[in-house]
């Protein structure tokens, strides 16, 4: 099976606003941007993807996550994460009804291919699935297969949400690179132990350039 992914992100100058103590506002954003570039490349390149949909209305994501091959929504609802993921997988069914569709955070950028695609075979199997965060709080993967509703739950506590909705969580070993998100900077100091992208090892390296 290969999956279509809705993959959201909120303006550039919005967001990792959890960073502040590890970067300043004026870097934040090419950081954000980074994390999302090296998560759709490495989406693009798992065997397991046929497309990436990208739901987002800053304008300077939209160009250059395009650039790589994803395909860009406008955030219409303008209602949060989940109102914008439901109307991503929205859209992606207009285009092909029976696809089978995989939320996935925008900043996985650890992410490695054949990790996620194991990710993603397993989650076949079910007919909604998720995978939780490093944290063992959050979500970075909802799947539902073709015919069944995503039903996005994201936010706090969103595997207590997600498990409560009915989806089976995948308690899969080595795939740590696709439960690795980066909100705060020891999630960034983790990423980059992992191994980043290199987007995000030209941003993280600014970061240092810029702290020195």
């Amino acid at each position: 099976m290969q999956w279509t992914l809705v993959i959201p992100l909120k303006p550039l100058a919005r967001a990792k606003s959890r960073l502040a103590d590890t970067a300043s506002e004026g870097l934040r954003p090419g950081l954000a941007l980074a994390f999302a570039q090296d998560t759709v490349g490495a989406a693009l390149a798992s065997p397991a993807v046929r497309d990436v949909v990208v739901v987002t209305d800053d304008a300077l994501a939209g160009r250059e996550l395009a650039a790589l091959g994803a395909r860009i929504v406008p955030d219409a609802p303008r209602a949060g994460l989940n109102a914008a993921l439901a109307y991503a997988a929205g859209a992606a069914r207009a285009v092909d009804p029976r696809c089978a569709l995989a939320a996935v955070n925008a900043d996985l950028p650890a992410l490695r291919p054949h990790e996620l695609a194991r990710v993603l075979d397993a989650a076949a199997e079910f007919p909604r699935a998720f995978l939780a965060d490093a944290a063992g709080i959050g979500t970075t993967v909802l799947t539902a297969v073709p015919g069944r509703e995503l039903l996005p739950a994201f936010g706090v506590d969103s595997r207590a949400r997600h498990r409560a909705s009915g989806a089976r969580e995948l308690g899969l070993p080595g795939v740590v690179s696709v439960r690795q998100d980066v909100d705060t900077g020891e999630d960034l100091r983790a990423a980059l132990a992992l191994g980043v992208g290199p987007r995000t090892a030209a941003a993280a390296a600014r970061l240092l350039t810029a702290g020195q």
